[in-house]
């Protein structure tokens, strides 16, 4: 046909011979948003740059990405380079695929998707989009993204790869079902509890997390941070304190002391010296005195009711020996520990194994003789929150003591940040060591240092072979996107589930779900049912703004309910305020008065159930004479909850009835505090580019049913 030939030469001929010149047109002027240049977004980029996408004056590629380029990335993000290790990768991969095809309009971001950069990402963005193309790592942005999809009405295309297992998703406006209407999470379903990390691991897998969780990040990453905050500002470190349960609490306050202490030891001077003897008394605390406690406590348990404590997958432990000479394994974790408490105190470290050797057998370290601990050793099944409960006195005494501290004494710590692919900065090595030594105490089979660095790295192995193929299928459901077949219905796209490991037995294919219905509530002739897809567009008559009361009465009249709050779409939060609460309404008709006598007058007792003071001073008030001290006490406080409520219905009333947006505002909008500064400007900058807000609804039927309204966009003219 006319669409396919005659060919002049193009680098895209082979493509148009099978697509048509109407679909080359099309990419070309196709406007695409890629968010995420990882192993899928390389592979993406790289296709729609071959494709020819965005090669028109009308069409553009933009890709995001916050991560710069790592060692580990150059065995499967195949854009990048040695020479590129530490650059951006958006920048990196776009610059790649613009010398491949000159004429592609790519633009490389930085910057997050998300709710705080909606005045980068703003309407005009999302509006002139053909497609949103998702190469994305955790739930929660792919959510976010789904979000924007639906409220702009867009195509996604989701993808995602774990190891040899791959899935596609096309999601069409209208017409199938969202990403959101799944249950998806990252919440890890193989968690292992605490309590067998803490004192009865059996795998070696427990003790890498016990490593990596209770040794590195508490003593290398959390100690630190937590101490130079107190250092820096001790004020806003304990407000900080307070919003954290009682076990990070006592965690908190025993590392701080712990750094202080080692100061005070060495007269305020730390150096390698030092270093060394805190890894030597970390080693003793961590691998023989915690053992040799449990052990303990575990032996009286079984004095006390009979009941052989060490049974099933609970191993009994042993401590580590320090005495005799120097054992491999210990000297170790020294070597590396020390380094590790080096690094945190700006100290140079000793990397010379012979050296450092020396330097161990000078100081004449000797293990302290062992005896029980005063203290209960938590050996319960659960994860520990009753003794953090039991532990608040010790956070109290901790506190005085810190609060005694002058913190313009104190030596700057630099926390570690992990990094598991620099094999210079000892963070696997050191786990490596922390693992095999907790390994041994409960006989557990010793780990090698690659499996420490993939488990304690998170390390999910990523095939080139499953990105490739799962890049393939969503690409080819971006042709027919192009072509416009979403007009033919969803039948014509396909969904996928593989896992390559399974062989072709589990290669599914599927076509999308349609749109999940959502039941409203609501009977003939008003609908039913709707989708995540549905809005209620209000936009007034005139350029006159409506008023909340006006809202209120278009809705209770349009579908017959009663309207019992009005808040942020998808911002629900009891804590904050909402727009309208019809709540507050019922206080228009509240009043407290004093009749003719003198007496108190409550105009309803719903009145008593805001202001828990006001029964007993009423009560009071009416029954003492004139003449008592006392009367004056409770008139004093009748006459607070007076003004209060005066106050309460002066405030809804300039809200109910002034502007929707005006309301927005003064629910929404930051504080006027200082720190609300950089959050206050982002919200003003995000509502002076945008002539609209969005709206939830909550409200009833006159039989008390919930009724279920889609989102609200309520459109309005700006002076």
């Amino acid at each position: 046909s006319y669409n396919h030939a005659p060919l002049f030469g193009s680098r895209y001929d082979h493509q148009i011979a099978i697509m048509g010149k109407d679909f080359q047109a099309r990419a070309a002027n196709s406007k695409i948003f890629l968010v995420g240049c990882g192993a899928l977004g390389c592979e993406y980029l790289k296709g729609l740059a071959l494709m020819g996408v965005g090669t028109g004056k009308d069409g553009s590629i933009v890709v995001t990405d916050m991560d710069t380029i790592e060692v580990s990335n150059l065995s499967r993000q195949f854009l990048f380079r040695q020479h590129d290790v530490g650059e951006p990768k958006s920048v990196q991969a776009a610059g790649v695929v613009k010398k491949w095809n000159p004429c592609v309009k790519v633009t490389a971001l930085e910057k997050k998707v998300g709710p705080d950069t909606e005045d980068s990402f703003d309407d005009s963005f999302w509006e002139s989009l053909t497609v949103c193309w998702n190469a994305l790592d955790n739930v929660e942005a792919r959510k976010y993204t789904d979000r924007r999809c639906l409220f702009y009405s867009k195509p996604l295309l989701e993808s995602g790869t774990l190891g040899t297992k791959c899935n596609h998703e096309v999601i069409l406006p209208y017409r199938t079902s969202t990403y959101n209407d799944g249950k998806e999470s990252d919440d890890n379903e193989n968690q292992i509890a605490m309590c067998t990390l803490r004192s009865f691991p059996y795998l070696p897998k427990h003790c890498i997390e016990f490593a990596k969780q209770a040794y590195f990040s508490d003593h290398f990453e959390f100690g630190p941070g937590q101490y130079e905050t107190f250092r820096n500002d001790m004020m806003s470190f304990f407000e900080q304190l307070e919003a954290m349960e009682h076990g990070e609490q006592k965690k908190s306050l025993t590392l701080i002391k712990l750094f202080i202490d080692l100061q005070k030891e060495n007269e305020g001077k730390i150096d390698f010296n030092a270093c060394i003897r805190v890894a030597f008394t970390r080693m003793i605390e961590d691998f023989r005195t915690s053992i040799l406690n449990i052990c303990h406590s575990a032996d009286q348990m079984e004095k006390a009711d009979g009941t052989k404590f060490w049974t099933g997958t609970k191993r009994r432990p042993r401590a580590i020996d320090w005495s005799g000479e120097l054992k491999p394994d210990l000297m170790e974790y020294l070597y590396c520990s020390s380094n590790l408490y080096a690094v945190v105190w700006g100290v140079e470290p000793v990397r010379d194994r012979f050296e450092f050797e020396t330097v161990v057998k000078s100081l004449g370290l000797e293990q302290p003789e062992w005896t029980p601990s005063s203290a209960n050793v938590d050996l319960s099944e659960g994860d520990g929150e009753a003794a953090a409960e039991e532990g608040s006195d010790d956070s109290e005494e901790l506190k005085r003591d810190l609060y005694a501290v002058d913190v313009s004494k104190l030596i700057p710590a630099i926390p570690h940040d992990f990094e598991k692919d620099d094999d210079a900065n000892f963070h696997i090595d050191y786990l490596t060591s922390a693992t095999n030594l907790r390994s041994w105490n409960y006989d557990i089979k010793l780990s090698a240092r690659h499996d420490v660095k993939v488990t304690a790295g998170r390390i999910i192995p990523a095939l080139a072979t499953t990105t490739a193929m799962v890049c393939g299928l969503v690409d080819v459901e971006f042709c027919k996107i192009v072509l416009g077949l979403q007009c033919l219905g969803r039948d014509k796209f396909l969904n996928s589930n593989i896992n390559l490991a399974a062989g072709s037995g589990n290669f599914t294919t599927f076509t999308p779900d349609p749109p999940v219905t959502i039941s409203s509530g609501l009977k003939l002739p008003q609908p039913e049912s709707f989708t995540s897809w549905d809005k209620i567009e209000i936009t007034p008559p005139g350029s006159e703004e409506l008023t909340v009361e006006q809202l209120v009465a278009y809705l209770e009249n349009t579908f017959g309910v009663t309207v019992d709050r009005i808040f942020a779409f998808g911002h629900d939060d009891s804590k904050i305020p909402p727009l309208y609460n019809a709540i507050d309404r019922q206080k228009i008709d509240w009043d407290i008065t004093f009749d003719s006598d003198g007496k108190v007058q409550i105009s309803d007792k719903a009145i008593f159930t805001q202001w828990a003071q006001l029964p007993m001073a009423t009560q009071m008030f009416n029954r003492l004479p004139p003449t008592s001290g006392a009367r004056k006490r409770f008139e004093d406080q009748i006459m607070t909850t007076k003004k209060a409520l005066d106050q309460t219905k002066e405030n809804f009333l300039s809200s109910f009835r002034g502007a929707i947006s005006d309301a927005y505002c003064a629910a929404y909008r930051p504080g006027d505090s200082e720190e609300d500064a950089e959050a206050r400007q982002y919200f003003d900058t995000v509502s002076e580019a945008r002539d609209y807000v969005t709206l939830g609804v909550h409200c009833h039927t006159s039989t008390e049913e919930d009724i279920t309204l889609p989102c609200i966009k309520y459109i309005y003219s700006k002076p």
